[in-house]
């Protein structure tokens, strides 16, 4: 897109020709449905089309007189600004493909083309198109796809979204649910009437919440920690466990590679992994069997699985076989989408298999089912091998009361009910709070504060300003202020923003006030010189 301007002469006709041409290109803006960026010789956002809204989620009025550089995705930010570079630099438009981070948390592939603008023979500006590239994303795989295979992974994918966008929204809900129902059964004593009511509330509450997680889980939008660890440590650690969830009708047996390489997932996930698929081939075998647990190194060259090829590499392989009914092949394409079920009504969720999948898949792995009716089932992990020793995590000692504090907090939340339960709850352990509803306004408490601010506590995904960019800025002004941030939005997000890969404290929504009290006192309990 290049667009040079020349200076118009000052008539009445010129005048009139340049307001119906000015009239025709603003038509066409708001037709089009690529996003049209006007930028600043500083990368400033000076104009945008409402292609932008419709795509992003961002209203326009929130990204006007920003960099757009914070929209891209941080791997992609290099190979933004070296385009915007080559566009201010001269006549030829530039080009370049990145990840623009959407309001919801999603990824937006865009090819962005830009060509400088012009006015008295100068470059003032950059002119841009960004079109969106990420339902072309399958189609552009190295490794040729079938019909069938392209089919699925879109269906998945589109799955997936839905249900990370929907268990988003349940979060900030859960969270008002469970925390007022635990604030209200710490003022009911244990003989009042409500009280069981309450305590109804608070249990259903806690099952929305846990399969929330298996949705987000399952569009590979849960929040991770991820570890160097090694899968046999994993099916070791929950070996008793198998054996009673299986029942004694079922001969477990266990095959582990001594030299298994080690691989970065979640330990928590993988071990919920194991469970779901057990108890998935316990359920095939309802008259017995033999479940088998494999583990070993292999080299996948060419490999396929129900929604696309391997990537050829090096793998470490976990493989969980049953001699149960089996499965045809129609049956194999849906086993891992949410809700599907072969079992009878109310005998179970349909999301076991479909949280294994997005589980493996968020760990960058791969799955591939071998089955055939009567002749049982295997499932087949393959999780990329990586270098580096066996990361210990911390363990959660938690004390036998709530602890209490008096210091003050600074909160930000822009979801007001959510902002009033965690401050009624803040206050409630002895905290002094100060709250916000966005991160200007906090920027305009942190800078009129004369005392001490000891802990900030911020939403991570916010209109106008992120909990990172607040954070930094507040540190600066409060040196020893420390951080705790909170999101219900997806992993993503998080790494989008360097929140989990730097070690940060980081509470996930839904959560209850007994849980934000012993989070709060961790926190503030950590020592200056640790990086928060």
């Amino acid at each position: 897109m290049y667009i040079r301007i020349a200076t118009a002469t000052r008539d009445a006709k010129a005048d009139s020709s340049t307001s119906l041409a000015a009239q025709r290109y603003r038509t066409l803006a708001e037709m089009c449905q690529d996003i049209i960026v006007c930028l600043s010789r500083e990368f400033t956002i000076l104009s945008l089309n409402p292609a932008f809204e419709k795509l992003t989620g961002w209203t326009c009025h929130e990204w006007l007189g920003k960099s757009i550089l914070p929209l891209a995705y941080d791997d992609d930010r290099l190979a933004m600004i070296e385009c915007l570079n080559r566009a201010m630099e001269g006549d030829t438009p530039s080009a370049c493909e990145v990840h623009f981070l959407t309001r919801s948390g999603d990824e937006l592939k865009v090819k962005l083309s830009l060509a400088p603008e012009y006015a008295d023979g100068r470059v003032t500006g950059l002119l841009g198109l960004g079109r969106d590239m990420t339902k072309l994303k399958p189609a552009e795989d190295t490794v040729p796809q079938s019909d069938a295979h392209l089919q699925q992974a879109h269906k998945m994918e589109a799955i997936g979204r839905l249900a990370g966008g929907i268990a988003h929204d349940f979060n900030n809900l859960l969270t008002i649910i469970t925390g007022y129902s635990q604030l209200v059964l710490s003022r009911l004593r244990e003989e009042d009437l409500l009280r069981g009511d309450v305590v109804e509330i608070r249990k259903a509450a806690a099952r929305a919440a846990s399969l929330t997680q298996q949705l987000l889980a399952f569009s590979r939008r849960q929040v991770m920690v991820p570890k160097v660890l090694n899968l046999n440590t994993i099916v070791e650690s929950v070996d008793s466990m198998l054996q009673r969830l299986i029942g004694e009708h079922i001969y477990l047996v266990a095959v582990l590679d001594s030299a298994l390489g080690h691989v970065k997932a979640d330990a928590g996930q993988m071990e919920q992994v194991i469970v779901n698929l057990a108890v998935n081939a316990r359920d095939a075998m309802p008259k017995g069997g033999k479940l088998t647990i494999e583990t070993s190194n292999v080299d996948v060259t060419s490999q396929h699985t129900l929604d696309g090829p391997i990537v050829p590499g090096c793998y470490a392989k976990l493989s969980v076989s049953d001699t149960g009914c089996g499965m045809d092949s129609e049956t194999q394409t849906r086993i891992f989408e949410p809700f599907f079920t072969t079992k009878g009504q109310g005998k179970g969720t349909g999301l076991g298999l479909a949280t294994v999948y997005g589980i493996v898949k968020q760990s960058e792995g791969h799955i591939v089912v071998d089955s055939e009716p009567g002749r049982g089932t295997a499932f087949h992990l393959y999780l990329p091998r990586v270098d580096g020793l066996i990361e210990v995590g911390e363990q959660d000692i938690r004390p036998l009361t709530l602890p209490y504090g008096t210091e003050t907090v600074l909160l930000v939340e822009d979801e007001p009910a959510v902002r009033v339960l965690i401050r009624d709850s803040l206050r409630l352990f002895g905290y002094t709070v100060l709250e916000a509803r966005h991160g200007f306004e906090a920027q305009l408490i942190g800078s009129q504060h004369t005392g001490r601010i000891d802990l900030l506590m911020t939403d991570v995904v916010m209109p106008q300003m992120s909990g990172r960019e607040l954070a930094d800025g507040l540190m600066r002004m409060h040196q020893d202020v420390k951080v705790l941030y909170m999101s219900g939005y997806t992993e993503q997000a998080m790494i989008d923003q360097d929140i989990l890969n730097s070690g940060n404290a980081f509470l996930q929504k839904p959560f209850t006030p007994e849980t934000l009290a012993r989070k709060v006192r961790t926190v503030l309990d950590m020592q200056n010189d640790i990086r928060l």
